[in-house]
């Protein structure tokens, strides 16, 4: 077993994911990772998806060699460890502002010594065949990506409090959240952003953990983010590259582009 993000991230490469919120099929799996992402942002927090759903996508993700990474509602512990269970090979978990918080993540979303993720066999991971106990908690928790998000001046205040929390892996900044936090909404090149960047980069690199964003259109400025240290990053989602194309192609039938 391998999670494609997490190889990227451990080689110093950028993990390129994108976001699933409307997309209800498993064709999408194939087709982002023929598209050459890397990573699947399958979005439970502002999403209408099912369970169901999520755990077929994440399914044929696993198969087709792209990690199906969940956002969950903020403190839905339940959802998430049935996403873990259904297939997911990771979680994205909104609203982390302390290393409390942190830590009651991983006692929820890993398996014993790390936390008290509750032993199920069956897993879709093993084909669904019985396995030891100790080896399903080694294995699968040597392949869940853990991905608090920084969100509020607090968690970035807190960034390397909780990048230290053993079974975290990725300081997840929402940016978007972030400039409302501070009171610069919608203006995400704003120095005090690229600040904050910056710190939460550097606070993950101190632990030895990896930092990234999601919720930036405009790719020069995602590249400058990345210049900053970012690497587990969300490129898009499903509705706005669907719409992007579709707008740009009904231009060009008009004459209009």
């Amino acid at each position: 077993m391998n999670n494609r993000a997490l190889d990227r991230l451990r080689k110093d490469e950028i993990a390129l994911g994108v976001g699933v919120r409307l997309a209800r099929s498993v064709e999408i799996a194939k087709m982002m990772r023929a598209s050459d992402y890397d990573w699947l942002f399958i979005d439970l927090e502002h999403g209408s998806l099912s369970l169901e759903t999520v755990s077929q996508i994440s399914i044929a993700a696993a198969d087709n060699n792209i990690a199906p990474i969940v956002r969950v509602p903020t403190g839905q512990w339940d959802i998430a460890s049935r996403a873990l269970d259904g297939g997911a090979q990771g979680i994205v978990m909104p609203h982390i502002d302390s290393a409390d918080d942190a830590r009651e993540a991983v006692r929820h979303l890993r398996f014993p010594p790390v936390g008290h993720r509750a032993t199920l066999g069956g897993l879709p991971q093993y084909d669904y065949l019985p396995v030891r106990a100790a080896q399903v908690a080694a294995e699968i928790n040597a392949i869940t990506l853990l991905a608090p998000m920084i969100e509020s001046p607090q968690a970035v205040e807190n960034a390397e409090a909780i990048a230290a929390v053993e079974g975290v892996d990725v300081l997840f900044i929402g940016v978007n959240d972030l400039a409302e936090g501070m009171g610069i909404s919608g203006r995400l090149d704003d120095p005090r952003i690229a600040d904050a960047v910056a710190e939460v980069a550097r606070a993950a690199a101190a632990r030895g953990k990896f930092a990234g964003i999601g919720g930036i259109g405009d790719a020069t400025l995602m590249r400058r983010y990345i210049d900053a240290g970012m690497r587990f990053i969300l490129g898009g989602n499903d509705f706005a590259f669907m719409m992007a194309a579709a707008r740009q192609r009904a231009k060009v039938l008009r004459g209009e582009g």
